[in-house]
Order: structure tokens, then sequence, then C-alpha cells
């Protein structure tokens, strides 16, 4: 398990309760380095070069009070209705990492102390989706949110608590409408949830992906295997599951490695009674942005960024990203596709992108 070397508590968030449990989980694992700030400006991490930053943040963890413009609801096309952030930054390291470029500044995990605030802005948004409420393909989900797209949220769960907190909170809360909490993982630490009373109201996904890619860029995660047994285990809890298999590459002997993938995940979830199983496909892709901060992380990675292989798909305001040309698309497409329906026909595809 991360646990981070030195923690930095500002002081807005001691005045919350949950920032104080926070510092209390700190203290009971260990962590040395624990800093009461005077106020709720973090200190600058900078300490030289791109990669010395780089390590510094990965070994630090900021309690902070989230402000009203991140509690501030945004859609999440094509996971869920909504996003809310528990926390933001990741103490993985992986090296097609989603969050390099999305997020300014040193890669620090930064956990919200006003918990209870950011729970309770979710009420006014239950009804309001276009994801899934508002669609007749995925309605019956009812109005989604996922928890903490800027994180891994288990990873980090045994210093915050945050966590089983919205798990419970989507238990037992009173809601306006049908509700689902959404978070993914690539970590195996599920002994906290499997104790929350969550009313089948959260589904756990994991993220997953053949070993070739795994071993070789998800550095600091639990392995695919030990992945699949904390979904095994959360399934006989009752929780619904998914796999989000991403990101799907084209690299050499794909076919079989995704098959040896997919009959991995069958045979840990065979057993399951009541199964309620989703999967998501995302294929790689990346950003000028990202590209840049990824090569500054990990100067020496051999995944593929290639422009002149890709196709440029821009969004609405104008951003860019590089993914494969529709030839490939194609031919990943159909065959994942393919072994899905051979290896998990009980499990629903809710989109590929």
């Amino acid at each position: 398990m991360w646990t981070a070397r030195r923690v930095l508590v500002t002081r807005s968030a001691l005045e919350h309760e949950h920032g104080r449990a926070i510092v209390a989980r700190c203290e009971a694992a260990g962590v040395a380095q624990i800093e009461l700030l005077k106020g709720d400006r973090l200190p600058s991490l900078k300490t030289g070069d791109e990669r010395t930053t780089y390590a510094a943040a990965k070994q630090t963890l900021a309690v902070t009070v989230a402000p009203p413009s991140k509690r501030r609801l945004q859609p999440i096309a094509p996971s869920a209705d909504w996003r809310f952030d528990l926390a933001e930054g990741c103490p993985a390291h992986c090296q097609y990492c989603y969050l390099a470029g999305s997020l300014t500044g040193p890669p620090i995990t930064r956990a919200y102390a006003n918990l209870e605030e950011i729970l309770a802005g979710l009420d006014a948004a239950v009804g309001q989706g276009s994801v899934t409420s508002g669609t007749a393909a995925r309605s019956a989900e009812g109005t989604t949110f996922e928890a903490s797209c800027y994180t891994d949220p288990l990873g980090i769960e045994h210093v915050t608590g945050s966590l089983s907190a919205a798990v419970a909170h989507f238990g037992a809360h009173d809601w306006p409408g049908r509700v689902q909490l959404r978070f993914t993982t690539k970590y195996d630490q599920v002994e906290p949830l499997l104790t929350v009373d969550h009313g089948g109201r959260t589904r756990v996904r994991v993220s997953v992906n053949t070993g070739a890619v795994s071993e070789r860029f998800e550095g600091g995660t639990a392995g695919v295997g030990a992945r699949l047994a904390g979904a095994q285990r959360l399934a006989e809890a009752g929780y619904p599951v998914g796999l989000v298999i991403a990101p799907i590459m084209p690299i050499p002997g794909w076919r079989e490695g995704y098959a040896q993938l997919l009959s991995q995940a069958a045979e840990a979830l065979s057993g399951v009674p009541g199964l309620d199983l989703t999967v998501e496909c995302i294929t790689h892709r990346f950003t000028p942005g990202s590209k840049q901060t990824l090569l500054g992380w990990y100067p020496a990675t051999s995944l593929e960024m290639d422009e002149a292989s890709r196709r440029e798909k821009r969004s609405k305001f104008g951003g860019v990203k590089h993914v494969y040309t529709k030839e490939t698309m194609s031919e990943l497409r159909s065959g994942l596709e393919d072994l899905l329906a051979e290896h998990l026909p009980q499990a629903r595809t809710l989109y590929w992108t």
C-alpha cells in the first residue's frame, strides 16, 4: 500500500472533522513527517529538475479543502452523468497517465477534508444527467456519479477513509431518485469496503489490461490477478462490479493477450452468485500536453506516442487528442467484442471509446 512520506495539512483542513481523521490515519500508518501549515497555501515542491520534483510530489499527500470551483459537478461522458472529487492526484506510476496534462503543477496527491460538504452537494444533480439518467440505453443505472476520476480512491483509502464514507452515504442516504456511485481502481486493498452497507448503489470497476501492458507501464499498482481477486471479493459482498479495459493497445500479440486476460477474469468471477458485471473499453490516446508531461516524468518510456501514426480527434472546445486510425480502431473493437462474447457473455458492454 502507498503511504506518503510527507503529509501537508492546511489550516482550514484541520477545521473539518474528516480532515482531522485523515491526519489520525496518517499517524497510525506511521507517517513521520506531518506538517500542520499556518495557512492554506501549500509550499512549493519544485526541488530541481522535473524528475526530482515528480519524485517528491509522488511521495507527498496534502490534506486541503475543496473550494466551490472544485465542488462544481461536471459531466463525464461516456462514463457517468457527473464527476465529483474526494481527492486529486494518484500514487501510481502509469506511464500513459491520463492525469498528465489535466492537473497543473507537480503530481501531488490532495485529499479533501470537507467531505460532508462535497457529498451534500450531490442531491441537486439527481435526474439531471445526460449520460445515463437521460438516456434510454442506460437509464436503469439511474443518475451516476463518478468518484474521483483524477485519482485512484482505493489506492489512498487506508489514509483517507473517504471512499468508504462515500459508499456508506450512497447506500444509506434518502435520495430523490435512483443513483449509482462509480469508481475505478488498479489496487486490491478492498477490505475497508467489504463491511460497508452499500445498498447495491456502488459499482466498483477494476482497470485491467494484458500482462504486457500492465507489467511494462503500470508501476506502483497491484497485479492484474490481484485486482481481479479483489473484484471477486467485492462481487461476493454484493457489489455490482465492472472491468475497465484500458488503455487498449495494438501491441504485438494483443489478441492472445486480451484473450488471456478475459479468460482470467471469467475464472475469477465464475462462482459469484447473481453477478452484475459491466465492461468499458477505452483505447489509448494522448494530447500534445500530456505527451510533453509524460516524457518529462518517464524519459525512457517505450510507450508509443507517434502523432504520424494517429489521427486527430478534436473536442468542441478545440482540444486535440491523438487516437488510433479508424482501421486500427475497427480491428481492435471487433477483436475485443469477439473475445468478450466468448469469455464473458454475461457482461454488459457500456461503451467503446
